[in-house]
């Protein structure tokens, strides 16, 4: 008869408190009681609870204070709920350097919902007086925006918000709660986008306008002058490379530690966070645990965009095509290393603005340490999903502004070409316009770049036209086609 070992418990207070007592792992919250909800979180996906979470519970116990604690709120899958609210709202951190793992219990998140099943708790939430602070995490897709960067107002599930309904997108549970909050007490709020954005805060501001005057005229409704005068929308910087959890991590975790914890997040040792200097009411002691708090967050902003993220696709889709599974793998491969940091060097560092505080030599030399490091695994398969949304803000400003200036983009072009090739290719597309690009990168290779070029929702005229950006860009398709055709 074969005796099975009785399962691990499940990580939750009780267990935690055993944890500590134990000397078993790190902890920096102190969270006994449910403790107060202080900021509201869209989008409560892993990013968030690596870096935001951890910053917040940091803060906090550098104030002495348990006054920040979070709301998460799940956009589409209840996953995270179910992850999290059995084990109280608490889940472990891995950070993972190249030859160390170190483990930490995060406290700081007090309270997971469904923003679909619990639209009247979110807008409550909005309207709880001792919330100050809204952050979000939603991805370059979760703002639904159209062809220019403004709010998609033909999107379904913007157009059933702007009729009365639940609030599904972003923005519309962003003004349904703006709406609560002016009708109770009317307190300031501050609204942080953490997304892969150029001018993130300034984007939101002007999709919640352009939601606000959509809506069915109601006379004497202030609501548009209220969010004008009552609500910031800070810019921001967030960076920390935080890759898919997997089983393995999980079965990791369970033997550090003797617990399953079924909402795990793994992480690099890095983190940054900048945000710009726009608070209209109270906010946690960010700046005392890490993070920088400036006027203009642009330089900082421009130099991830187009340094750390450019390059972490064109790694992703050469290193994809080239049969690598991992970031790391695909650095260690001295051509693609090669590409990627001449993609800075060449192309994306002569766009940049230079600052006080922002050494861009060291920060390429930074990034490719960063991406080498063997512990993360770091799929390329997870860093190609949804190209098109993350192409423009990444890769076209630079192509843009070199042609531009008279110069041929040859290594921005490569990452862009390798995103055509690797879409032929045909693996399942996650990207909101899925059907559009498989249709545009199915068929003969000779026509791929005529085809893919048409796709207006992702290269302007002012590219497509580019005759510059079209020979470059046949040419690396003929050559990453015929270096991959096996």
């Amino acid at each position: 008869m074969i005796v099975q070992a009785p399962a691990s418990p499940r990580l939750g207070k009780k267990v935690l408190e055993r944890l500590r007592r134990d000397g078993r792992v790190r902890t920096v919250g102190r969270r006994q009681g449910r403790g107060a909800v202080g900021i509201v979180h869209l989008g409560i996906g892993a990013f968030h609870r690596a870096h935001q979470a951890v910053f917040t519970e940091d803060a906090m116990e550098a104030e002495g204070s348990e006054q920040w604690g979070i709301c998460g709120v799940t956009q589409r899958s209840r996953a995270v709920v179910d992850q999290l609210a059995p084990q109280d709202g608490l889940y472990a951190l891995l950070e993972r350097s190249s030859d160390d793992v170190s483990v930490r219990v995060v406290s700081s998140v007090h309270e997971v919902i469904s923003a679909r099943e619990q639209a009247e708790l979110l807008q409550a939430r909005f309207a709880d007086p001792g919330v100050d602070v809204v952050t979000l995490t939603v991805t370059e897709k979760g703002y639904r925006r159209d062809g220019d960067g403004r709010l998609d107002l033909a999107d379904p599930v913007v157009s059933a918000d702007l009729a009365g309904g639940p609030p599904g997108s972003v923005i519309g549970q962003l003004v349904s709660g703006m709406r609560a909050r002016r009708a109770g007490h009317g307190a300031p709020l501050t609204v942080i986008s953490c997304d892969n954005l150029a001018a993130n805060g300034t984007v939101v501001r002007s999709l919640v306008s352009d939601f606000c005057a959509a809506l069915p005229t109601v006379e004497g409704d202030p609501l548009q002058a209220w969010i004008e005068a009552s609500v910031s929308f800070p810019c921001s910087v967030v960076d920390r490379i935080v890759p898919a959890t997997t089983d393995e991590d999980r079965s990791e975790l369970e033997q550090l530690l003797g617990v399953r914890d079924a909402g795990l997040v793994v992480a690099e040792p890095f983190r940054q966070w900048v945000i710009q200097d726009d608070f209209v009411g109270p906010f946690p002691a960010w700046h005392r645990v890490g993070a920088v708090l400036t006027p203009d967050v642009a330089p900082h902003q421009n130099a991830k965009l187009r340094l750390l993220n450019a390059t972490h696709s064109l790694l992703a889709y050469t290193g994809a095509l080239a049969g690598y599974a991992t970031i790391a793998e695909t650095v260690g491969d001295d051509r693609l290393a090669d590409a990627a940091a001449r993609l800075m060097a060449e192309d994306a560092a002569p766009t940049l603005r230079h600052t006080d505080g922002l050494d861009l030599e060291a920060y390429q030399r930074s990034v490719l340490h960063r991406f080498a490091n063997p512990a993360l695994h770091h799929q390329t398969t997870q860093v190609a999903m949804d190209g098109s949304q993350k192409l423009p803000v990444r890769i076209l400003g630079t192509v843009r502004d070199r042609l531009r200036a008279g110069a041929e983009p040859y290594w921005a072009a490569l990452a862009v070409a390798a995103w055509m090739v690797y879409l032929n290719r045909g693996p399942d597309v996650e990207d909101p316009l899925a059907d559009q690009l498989r249709e545009a990168a199915d068929g003969p290779v000779a026509r791929l770049v005529e085809r893919m070029l048409a796709v207006r929702q992702v290269f302007d005229p002012e590219l497509a036209d580019s005759p510059v950006l079209r020979d470059l860009l046949q040419q690396h398709v003929r050559e990453l086609h015929r270096a991959t055709s096996g």
